[in-house]
């Protein structure tokens, strides 16, 4: 399935690419980051510690284990902080 993956502040910088849309097989959002991060040395930097990024399904926060399902639309970023 075609997914469009969006990837925002040091993310963008790592991988060089604020977005792409990507063919995938992927069931979860962990299979689809083990996926990306096998692709190139930049996605390999920018998904290492899963642990620091966050995701969301179609503009909806989720976790790493959460099914892609229909979800069209990927986003990748660090945690916010407020100030």
């Amino acid at each position: 399935m075609k997914r469009d993956i969006l990837y925002f502040a040091w993310l963008r910088e790592r991988v060089g690419l604020p977005r792409e849309t990507i063919e995938t097989d992927a069931t979860t959002v962990a299979e689809l980051v083990s996926e990306l991060a096998a692709r190139e040395d930049r996605y390999a930097l920018a998904f290492s510690d899963p642990g620091a990024l966050r995701v969301a399904l179609d503009q909806e926060l989720t976790d790493f284990s959460a099914a892609l399902g229909d979800a069209r639309e990927i986003a990748f970023f660090p945690p916010m902080t407020g100030g």
